[in-house]
């Protein structure tokens, strides 16, 4: 006689699959609500803290300051935007309420490929939506509404569609790892959404200082290819740079004596290997800083030191 397998069925990993997508839904389901602005438009944004904190994308409230969220229970909540942060088309709600139902915050660092994820949003105006696939790539690069790269983006098949922009991303624990940013057009199971660890630094920053402060050097620039004479030379151990194409007048770089044209290789040591790493380099925390510059210009290197300055709004300088 045949014995039974020691696995489960595929039913039986249906079901728990089933259960699990649906339990999740039941949880954080009541906290993703929509978000309008003037009537205007729509997306979908996470109510995060019981007084009325909401998430969503910068690109769903654009320029507005006041907005509205409808929840799934039938509320409907007047707030305002707190801060928002093109680069990393996140944007920080305050909607008048108490009591909501939140949805928590995890660790997307915990995050591996073929993880279950589950997006709960409101796509094309079909309120608490929900769909679900696995977790298809980490450590995306995704451009930013501001034209920045957002880093640290999470790529899933769950299908996401337009206003589902400020949604949930959640894990089979029922914790939002991310929140959904973007799909491509014409393309079928490829979706992003910005990851928990990357909300996180935003709301500390918006409810700190109303909005992300970033250090500041002033210039634009572009990845080049390094000839390994020359990188054995600067000890940078990559192929790759970042030239130098603009220079913002009166900017730190500028002060400092850098020029149109400079190889940036390396700062404080750390390699640059195109305008990506360096923008990562430039946080909050470097802001008052002096930093070597290590630079190729015309076939020579040097070094020149440089005060970080906070980047100011409006366009990308560097």
């Amino acid at each position: 006689m045949a014995q039974p397998l020691p696995f489960p069925t595929d039913q039986r990993l249906l079901d728990v699959y089933s259960l699990t997508v649906s339990e999740v839904a039941e949880t954080v389901g009541p906290a993703v609500g929509m978000v309008t602005t003037d009537g205007k438009g729509h997306g979908s944004g996470v109510v995060l803290s019981q007084d009325g904190l909401v998430v969503t994308n910068s690109h769903v409230v654009g320029a507005h300051k006041d907005v509205h969220l409808a929840l799934p229970d039938g509320h409907r909540l007047a707030g305002r935007v707190l801060g928002a942060d093109p680069d990393t088309d996140l944007a920080i709600l305050k909607v008048d309420g108490s009591a909501l139902p939140i949805a928590a915050l995890g660790d997307s660092s915990g995050l591996k490929r073929g993880h279950i994820a589950i997006a709960i949003g409101n796509p094309l105006g079909f309120e608490s939506t929900v769909t679900a696939g696995v977790i298809s790539a980490l450590g995306r690069s995704l451009r930013s509404p501001s034209g920045r790269p957002i880093e640290d983006v999470i790529q899933t098949d769950a299908a996401l569609n337009p206003g589902n922009s400020g949604g949930a991303l959640v894990s089979s624990l029922g914790e939002v790892v991310g929140i959904s940013t973007a799909m491509i057009a014409g393309a079928q199971g490829i979706c992003f959404a910005v990851a928990s660890n990357t909300v996180k630094l935003v709301l500390g920053e918006v409810l700190q200082h109303g909005g992300v402060r970033r250090a500041y050097l002033g210039v634009a620039a572009d990845t080049v290819n390094l000839p390994r004479r020359v990188a054995d030379a600067a000890h940078v151990g990559t192929r790759t740079a970042a030239v130098l194409h603009s220079i913002v007048g009166d900017g730190p770089a500028a002060r400092a004596g850098v020029r149109e044209g400079d190889v940036l290789l390396s700062l404080d040591g750390r390699p640059v290997e195109g305008p990506g790493p360096l923008l990562r380099m430039l946080t909050a925390d470097a802001i008052g800083r002096r930093v070597r510059l290590q630079l190729l210009r015309q076939g020579r290197l040097l070094e020149l030191d440089v005060v970080l300055k906070q980047r100011p709004s409006g366009p990308d300088p560097r």
